[in-house]
């Protein structure tokens, strides 16, 4: 009864069976690896962790701590048989568990009886059984041999007149000890598979870790850099309106000066107009000529100079309002520095790289495949086997990409390789060596198929992949060559993780298309 208990307390509450792999909550409570993992990943998203057992709460997934002692109990627990429910025969007044049975006297033993039990090599003794099962059901005698034949347990009647006759036989012990030896041989590597599996378990988990925070610090660092511009943008706007405001309080001012001025003159100017219409109205002639000359009151100096005044008062200074725009490029190269953009590289391709039947473009950006020589002149550099053609540009270190249009191509491949890629041979084709990394398209039963190549080891991508424009990403330093399709949204397709050992050069296979390399 007491063993029953404690194996009830090693029982996992996720599955129910003893535990396996223990490991260890915040919280105190123990479960099986592979149990507890499930439920935090059907947690993931959910913003809370929450134990199984006591509903405690975290908001991180909690970390997975080995319980070495816990997994050794259990472990040892069960490699205890469990009872069988087998009770010595002998044993009337109350049942007492056996120990073991005896074929012979067809009788189950507990450790008491078992003393006293006849040693003789007749009496064979066995775990305790049902004995009932290890009679054989023809001739009702113990089955004491194994036909290997028939893969079956038989008694010695089986063995010498039965259907068994004939039939190699062994005796159950040795038969048992073989097929154990077996199953210790079946339970060492899976053992072995067991541990290795958990490493992996393992090594993900910690991958998993570490991409969440890479995704945490990224996304701490945007974020922090949005409020930022944030801020730097509203300061901008209010030094522009504070600019704008000012300049035209200024020209306010002036103007309403102006104004005042005018409305000055144009009263005196109205005074003069009534005196000279009395004096048009006037009937004596003495009194008009005696009065003097007023002179030319619409003189053209007078005129200028008024003119002037108004061309004086000003306007808003744009290009002072732009030069304080020009903050703007400053905040667009802080957000560069942020979050780390990687530079739009000006590739050009290198027609002395360029096989014999590739056409490159005046402006070098485009390569087509005209199946016949273009008699381009010899060049250590040329490609002589596949129509292949490399940049310029070489990149040695930084993050840059490049980009190519593939639009209506069917057989094609982009990617980076070293400059010392070999010339000619099987060996020169792009992604069939070690020296570049590619991203390839090719027909199949009407259909176009993605993969991406590196040392001759392909990866096939999903069909339903849009691949007519592509994006070629590279991390120098990070040691990282990353392929995206640009439809809506953009597609990340494959990234190869290298050590580079050498400068690296775009580079391209043209086969039944014409590839072009993307403007900035």
């Amino acid at each position: 009864m007491a063993s029953a208990d404690l194996r009830q307390e090693l029982d996992c509450s996720i599955c129910l069976n003893i535990y396996t792999d223990p490991v260890t909550l915040r919280c105190g409570h123990n479960f099986c690896r592979v149990c507890i993992d499930r439920v935090l990943d059907t947690q993931e998203g959910s913003g809370v962790y929450i134990c199984p057992e006591c509903r405690a709460e975290c908001q991180e997934r909690p970390a997975l701590e080995k319980n070495r002692k816990l997994s050794n109990i259990a472990e040892h627990v069960r490699s205890i048989p469990e009872e069988t429910g087998i009770f010595c025969t002998y044993c009337v007044d109350s049942p007492v568990p056996a120990a073991k049975s005896c074929l012979l006297c067809e009788a189950s033993l507990c450790n008491k009886h078992l003393r006293v039990h006849s040693k003789s090599a007749e009496h064979v003794l066995s775990d305790p059984t049902s004995l009932g099962n290890r009679k054989c059901s023809i001739h009702k005698k113990i089955m004491e041999y194994y036909c290997t034949e028939d893969a079956a347990c038989i008694c010695v009647s089986c063995s010498l007149a039965g259907e068994h006759q004939g039939h190699q036989v062994e005796m159950l012990d040795e038969a048992s000890e073989r097929k154990k030896k077996k199953l210790r041989n079946v339970l060492q590597k899976l053992t072995t598979k067991r541990e290795e599996t958990e490493k992996r378990v393992q090594r993900l988990q910690e991958r998993r870790r570490e991409d969440q925070e890479k995704a945490a610090d990224v996304t701490e660092r945007v974020t922090a850099l949005f409020r930022d511009i944030r801020r730097q943008l509203e300061d901008l706007e209010k030094r522009v309106l504070s600019e704008i405001s000012r300049q035209e309080e200024s020209v306010s001012l002036s103007v309403s000066d102006l104004i005042q001025q005018l409305e000055i003159k144009k009263d005196e100017l109205s005074g003069k107009m009534h005196h000279i219409e009395e004096l048009c109205n006037m009937s004596d002639p003495v009194t008009v000529l005696q009065e003097p000359d007023i002179g030319d009151l619409c003189d053209t100096e007078n005129r200028e100079r008024y003119y002037k005044q108004v061309y004086d008062v000003g306007d808003l200074d744009v290009g002072l309002i732009s030069e304080t725009l020009q903050s703007l490029s400053d905040i667009i190269s802080g957000i560069n520095t942020g979050i780390y953009v990687p530079e739009h590289a000006d590739i050009l391709l290198d027609v002395n790289t360029a096989s014999i039947n590739i056409r490159i473009t005046n402006d070098m950006k485009t390569a087509f495949n005209k199946f016949r020589n273009q008699k381009h002149p010899e060049t250590p550099e040329r490609f002589q086997d596949y129509p292949q053609v490399l940049s310029t540009k070489r990149f040695s270190s930084g993050r840059q990409y490049w980009q190519v249009e593939v639009r209506e191509s069917v057989k094609w491949r982009v990617g980076m390789c070293y400059p010392s890629i070999d010339r000619r041979g099987r060996r020169s084709y792009i992604g069939d060596n070690n020296k570049s990394w590619c991203l390839a398209s090719d027909m199949k039963w009407f259909s176009k198929q993605y993969s991406v190549i590196h040392d001759s080891k392909v990866i096939q991508l999903p069909d339903n992949i849009p691949c007519d424009t592509v994006r070629i990403y590279l991390d120098y330093e990070a040691g990282q060559l990353s392929f995206y399709s640009l439809c809506d949204p953009i597609r990340h397709l494959h990234t190869f993780t290298a050590t580079f050992t050498e400068p690296l050069h775009a580079a391209l296979w043209v086969d039944y298309c014409y590839i072009k390399i993307l403007g900035r």
